[in-house]
């Protein structure tokens, strides 16, 4: 099964600043490693969103709790997986992620 295309959003925030870093991220990140089929979207976007709220990468989160979503995951699903996590990766760290969806959730209500 060939994996739908992913957009970046990496061009709009860091093309002239680094065009090699909007390359990498198009065509090695989004364009291939995200295309395998070894896993489903499905599967990438929770393992993705484990390991950013995992290392605290709250930045990057909102952007992958959409592509969650647009993945298969439900708001139910996303939250239930945040709070295993607090037990793994920090009570502060789920909290903060757990904020992230609130907003995304309260942004799709409107």
């Amino acid at each position: 099964m060939k994996h739908r295309a992913i957009v970046s959003t990496a061009r709009k925030a860091y093309g002239e600043l680094a065009p090699a870093f909007v390359d990498y991220s198009e065509d090695v990140l989004f364009g291939d490693l995200w295309r395998r089929e070894q896993l489903s979207l499905r599967d990438r976007s929770l393992v993705t969103i484990a390991v950013l709220v995992a290392g605290g990468g709250i930045g990057q989160l909102p952007y992958h709790l959409r592509l969650a979503q647009e993945n298969g995951l439900s708001t139910e699903e996303l939250v239930e997986a945040i709070t295993h996590l607090a037990f793994y990766a920090g009570w502060p760290r789920a909290a903060s992620a757990l904020d992230c969806i609130k907003v995304i959730a309260e942004s799709l209500e409107r």
